[in-house]
């Protein structure tokens, strides 16, 4: 039998083995406790992180984004908009506001909050892909930087992690509803991974640290000179609080 990997387990969570190579590795589960607890630990992210967006997914479109909506506004001569119109656009505004999606993007999370909530999701989604975890490969994380920096519009640095037992595998560029944001992964000896994901902040300044969860993933966000930070991970905080730490003094030092 071939050995039972880290990539195994991963497909098994995303029910991606064959009826054969499931069997091996549900035996393998089952005399090995920590794996089991690990697989069990990733099902749980994958279901609470699903639970947590399905609001955000099934909400329907605003009208302004409607394709049809949008092909008649730009036929329509923008003078032929009379004052009448535009109070009672106005009024629909300013009522939008109190209510619908104007009331969603009033809740939504900010500041730190919603970039622990961006970071966790990113997590979620890269974090078990095995095929293309990150877009740049970490043999160059001067180049890395550069990118992030060119994109960031902000000198952004990447930590060395070495020293705690943790290697870079690279990064990539993702959107967020902030614009967008420099994701780093990292693993361990075990193949148990982390990411960072840094992006601009809308107010100047720094923010302290603060734990977030989301489901069974566990995180720490901060902000330093205007640029947030968040390490999302499924491991426990005696394991994650020491790196969010270790990164926060690294870059610290760098600004």
């Amino acid at each position: 039998m071939r050995p039972i990997g880290e990539d195994d387990l991963h497909a098994l969570v995303d029910e991606r083995l064959d009826t054969a190579r499931r069997s091996e590795v549900e035996a393998y589960l089952a005399a090995n406790p920590e794996a089991r607890a690990r697989v069990d630990r990733l099902r749980t992210l994958g279901r609470d992180l699903r639970t947590a967006f399905a609001p955000v997914a099934t909400e329907p479109v605003p009208g302004r984004l409607n394709l049809a909506h949008i092909v008649e506004a730009r036929r329509r001569p923008r003078l032929q908009a009379s004052a009448r119109q535009a109070a009672a656009a106005a009024m629909l505004l300013a009522v939008g506001g109190l209510g619908g999606w104007g009331l969603h993007g009033a809740l939504a999370p900010a500041g730190v909050d919603a970039l622990a909530q961006e970071a966790s999701a990113s997590f979620a989604v890269y974090a078990p892909d095995r095929t293309r975890p990150v877009e740049l490969a970490a043999n160059d994380s001067a180049e890395l930087a550069r990118w992030f920096s060119a994109r960031l519009d902000r000198k952004v640095g990447v930590p060395d992690l070495s020293a705690a037992g943790f290697r870079l595998m690279g990064g990539r560029l993702v959107a967020t509803p902030h614009g967008p944001a420099g994701l780093l992964m990292y693993d361990d000896h075990r193949g148990t991974r982390f990411v960072v994901l840094m992006r601009p902040m809308a107010e100047p300044g720094d923010a302290p640290m603060r734990e977030h969860r989301f489901g069974s993933a566990t995180g720490y966000a901060w902000a330093l000179a205007g640029l947030g930070y968040s390490l999302v991970g499924a491991a426990e905080p005696a394991v994650l609080h020491p790196l969010a730490n270790t990164i926060r003094r690294i870059t610290t030092t760098n600004t």
